[in-house]
C-alpha cells in the first residue's frame, strides 16, 4: 500500500473541491445547483425541463444535483407543487439513493422513490439508474443486470450505466489474480461494438482496464503505483489503448454530458502505458477538471495523482 499523500493546504484543498466537481463543465448545472442549495428548486425544473429526453445528459444532470445534501427536501417541496411531475420524482428518488449511499437514508424508501418516479416517466432509464446505484455493491449478479436491462430497454447506450456495470463486475474472481479472458473485459468489448461508431462507450474497453486494475490492486496482486504496474503494458492492453485514442482522434465529442469521464481513464491509461505525448493531449483537453476514478486507483489521493501525472505529462514538474 502507497503512503498516504500529504495533507493539503486550504487553498489546495480548494481548488481540489473545484478540481473533482461532479457537475464537471456544464455551467448551466453549476447554477442551478447553487440555486437548489439555497431551496430555490425552480432552477432545477427549469434545467431539467430544458434537458429533455437527452438521457445521458439528464441521468448526469439528475444525479449531480441529487448530491446536494437537502436536495430531498427540496424535491419534496417541488413535489408537493407539483404531485405529476416526472423530473420531480426522479430529482427525489435520486437524491434518496444518494442519502443511502453516503449511510444516512433507507433503502426501501429509496427504492420505492425510484418506483414512484418509474410510473410518472415510464420512457425515463433514470429512475432505474437510480436503482442501479442503489444495488450496486449489494444485490445479486442477477437482479444487477436485471435493472441494467430496464436502463437499456430505454436507451440502449448509457453511459453511466455501462460504466457502474464495468465497475461491479470488474469485481468478480479477484482472489484468482490477474486474467486476460476475465468477463469484464468481453463485456466491454461487447458494448462498443454493440454502440454506434460515435458512441463513447468506445472507451469502455480502457474503463474495463482500469476499474480490473483497481480490483487487483487492493487484492494485493498489482502494485500500489499504477504506472510501476504492468497491467497497462502487455500487448492486448496496449491494442486497447491505442483503439480508444484512435477513436477519440476521429469521433471526439466535446458536447457529451461525461466525455471528461472518458478523457480522464485515457489519459490515466496513457499515463501508465507511458505515452507523454499521447497524455498530453488528452490533458490539454480535460484542463482542471480531473475526476476521481482512476485517479484515486487503488487507494491515492485523486487530486494529487492528478497533478502529478499532468505536470510530468505537460513537462512542467
Amino acid at each position: 500500500m502507497s503512503p498516504p499523500p500529504p495533507p493539503l493546504g486550504r487553498s489546495r484543498r480548494r481548488a481540489a473541491a473545484q478540481a473533482l466537481d461532479a457537475a464537471l463543465d456544464d455551467t448551466e448545472l453549476l447554477a442551478a445547483r447553487a440555486a437548489l442549495a439555497q431551496g430555490r428548486w425552480q432552477a432545477a425544473r427549469g434545467l431539467l425541463a430544458q434537458t429533455g429526453d437527452d438521457w445521458d445528459r439528464r441521468g448526469h444532470r439528475v444525479a449531480v444535483l441529487a448530491l446536494e445534501p437537502y436536495c430531498a427536501a427540496w424535491a419534496q417541496d417541488w413535489l408537493g407543487v407539483e404531485p405529476d411531475s416526472g423530473d420531480a420524482a426522479v430529482l427525489l428518488a435520486l437524491a434518496e439513493v444518494r442519502r443511502v449511499l453516503r449511510g444516512k437514508g433507507k433503502p426501501d424508501r429509496a427504492r420505492e422513490a425510484c418506483r414512484a418516479a418509474a410510473a410518472l416517466a415510464p420512457a425515463d432509464p433514470t429512475p432505474w439508474l437510480g436503482l442501479l446505484m442503489l444495488e450496486h455493491a449489494g444485490a445479486t449478479g442477477e437482479e444487477v443486470l436485471r435493472l441494467f436491462g430496464e436502463v437499456r430497454a430505454r436507451y440502449a447506450d448509457h453511459h453511466h450505466a455501462h460504466h457502474l456495470i464495468v465497475a461491479r463486475l470488474a469485481e468478480t474472481r479477484a482472489e484468482a489474480g490477474p486474467d486476460p479472458l476475465h468477463e469484464v473485459y468481453d463485456f466491454a468489448n461487447w458494448a462498443a461494438e454493440q454502440a454506434p461508431a460515435d458512441s463513447p462507450l468506445a472507451i469502455l474497453p480502457v474503463v474495463a482496464h482500469a476499474e480490473r486494475y483497481r480490483v487487483l490492486a487492493a487484492a494485493g496482486h498489482e502494485p500500489g503505483d499504477p504506472a510501476a504496474s504492468g497491467h497497462w503494458v502487455g500487448r492486448r492492453a496496449r491494442q486497447v489503448m491505442k483503439a480508444a485514442f484512435d477513436w477519440w482522434l476521429e469521433w471526439e465529442h466535446e458536447g457529451h454530458p461525461r466525455r471528461l469521464v472518458d478523457l480522464n481513464f485515457l489519459a490515466h491509461a496513457k499515463v501508465c502505458e507511458g505515452r507523454g505525448a499521447e497524455a498530453a493531449a488528452l490533458f490539454h483537453r480535460i484542463g482542471e477538471h480531473a475526476t476521481p476514478a482512476p485517479w484515486s486507483y487503488p487507494d491515492r489521493d485523486p487530486y494529487s495523482a492528478f497533478r502529478a501525472a499532468r505536470d510530468s505529462a505537460l513537462g512542467t514538474a
